[in-house]
């Protein structure tokens, strides 16, 4: 015992322990330090014993009396106040090794001591106290499992409810599958149409960017023409103030002067008509740009569309992979719930063999009760005809102490006469010896006398 894994604690601290968690009642309020030290009373130890595998195996009190008892014994009512004792004991013996005491004997139940008494009920405190942390341990894992339980009863729900959502969104109803039918000719249809526009837009949009070269050419060249008209213009005021030819060389230069007028106005009508045939090429184009607008409106339509679809396309895709996920969490919970199952199986197996086992326990029991109350019935029968037996051997006893009493009266009687002889012969001897004594002294003298006539 000197080398504990447990800390021996104080008397005051293990009366308030064992008032508090074990002992109730009147027993809780008569529990004093002076119970304990400095000398321990075995009542006291004893009871706390008692309460203590009550509190531990559910084990009554009055079971530790209900020990049987071979009927080969004789006497068996002589057993009755050590049962209780020996019950105890041997309880606490397959107890106190759990606590880490393992030289627990019966004079720890008799005659207990005081460091003795406090070492043990210091262990069982300390067992006591480790039994109470691991019972708030299991009681919140219990707690836990049970919660586990819901959350997966809740996640089962949910996946399912995932399911039907999934279900709903993925299958078309059988009133709107035509109209989605429809809807994927019709955009099938516009998927077509769309291309070809836009081949044909990009066709006109480089057409539209010829026409434009060409026009700004167009118009270069007449910006140079107007230039070389004003330049001819300037020359032709400079020639007339210059001129002192003749009037034929006059004319002919003004009849190429006409001729060249003429071809110039006959370019610049050209030009006009080209304008204006360009001009009209460009409200064709702007037309055609209208209606490219028009339908580049209707394809950003046909794209958020689209997009809208293949955002709900993604979307679906995600539900499908978040139903993929909760699937193999489902799996993996219906893998948890396969063992806990199986625990709970395991566990309810247990329970009904613990319960069968405890109904054969309690049917044996009960058998034992009423074998033991058989018993006692005959230990009682044989009580009353062993008390009989006892009355009438406590009569004997009395005539005999009677009888012995008045031959102890005869024989203090005998006594004192024989004391009186004794002391009669005893001063009739020491007479004798005096005499004797005497009567040797003489003789001493008259050979003393004697011997000078020798």
């Amino acid at each position: 015992m000197s080398d504990n894994t447990f800390p021996v604690f104080t008397a005051d601290a293990i009366v308030n322990f064992y008032r508090t968690e074990v002992l109730t009642g009147q027993e809780a309020k008569h529990l004093a330090k002076s119970d304990l030290t400095p000398a321990p009373k075995p009542e006291t130890v004893q009871t706390l014993y008692t309460r203590v595998l009550h509190l531990l195996y559910h084990f009554r009190p009055e079971c530790h009396s209900m020990v049987p008892l071979l009927e080969n014994i004789q006497y068996p009512v002589y057993h009755e106040g050590a049962t209780s004792i020996m019950s105890v004991y041997i309880r606490m013996r397959q107890f106190l090794p759990f606590c880490l005491v393992y030289d627990f004997s019966l004079n720890d139940l008799l005659a207990p001591k005081k460091q003795r008494t406090l070492t043990v009920l210091s262990a069982i405190m300390n067992f006591l106290q480790f039994r109470k942390l691991r019972m708030v341990k299991t009681l919140e894992k219990q707690a836990k499992f049970r919660a586990d339980v819901d959350r997966l009863q809740a996640y089962t729900k949910g996946t399912l409810e995932a399911e039907r959502k999934i279900e709903m969104l993925t299958t078309i109803p059988p009133e709107q599958q035509a109209e989605a039918d429809e809807l994927a000719a019709a955009l099938s249809e516009v998927h077509t149409n769309t291309a070809h526009l836009s081949q044909e837009v990009t066709a006109k949009k480089d057409r539209v960017a010829e026409l434009k070269t060409f026009i700004a050419e167009k118009t270069q060249k007449l910006a140079q023409l107007k230039v070389d008209i004003s330049n001819q213009k300037e020359d032709i005021s400079k020639l007339k103030s210059q001129i002192v030819e003749s009037p034929e060389e006059l004319k002919s230069q003004m009849e190429k002067m006409r001729e060249k007028v003429k071809n110039i106005k006959i370019s610049i009508e050209e030009a006009d008509e080209r304008v204006v045939e360009l001009q009209n090429m460009l409200q064709s184009v702007s037309h055609t740009e209208a209606e490219l607008q028009l339908m580049y409106n209707q394809l950003q339509d046909l794209e958020s569309s689209m997009n809208n679809t293949n955002q709900r396309h993604e979307e679906n895709q995600e539900l499908t992979a978040q139903y993929e996920k909760k699937q193999k969490e489902l799996k993996n919970l219906y893998m948890e719930e396969g063992q806990l199952k199986r625990a709970l199986g395991m566990k309810l197996d247990k329970q009904s063999k613990q319960s069968i086992r405890r109904q054969k326990k309690k049917e044996m029991k009960e058998q034992h009760v009423q074998d033991v109350l058989g018993q006692c019935n005959q230990i009682q029968h044989k009580r009353e005809e062993m008390a009989d037996k006892i009355q009438e051997i406590s009569r004997e006893t009395k005539q005999l102490k009677a009888k012995i009493q008045s031959l102890r009266d005869v024989c203090s009687k005998e006594k004192e006469k024989a004391q009186a002889l004794y002391n009669t012969l005893s001063t009739s001897m020491d007479e004798l010896h005096m005499r004797v004594e005497m009567h040797i002294v003489d003789v001493k003298c008259d050979v003393t006398k004697m011997a000078p006539n020798f």
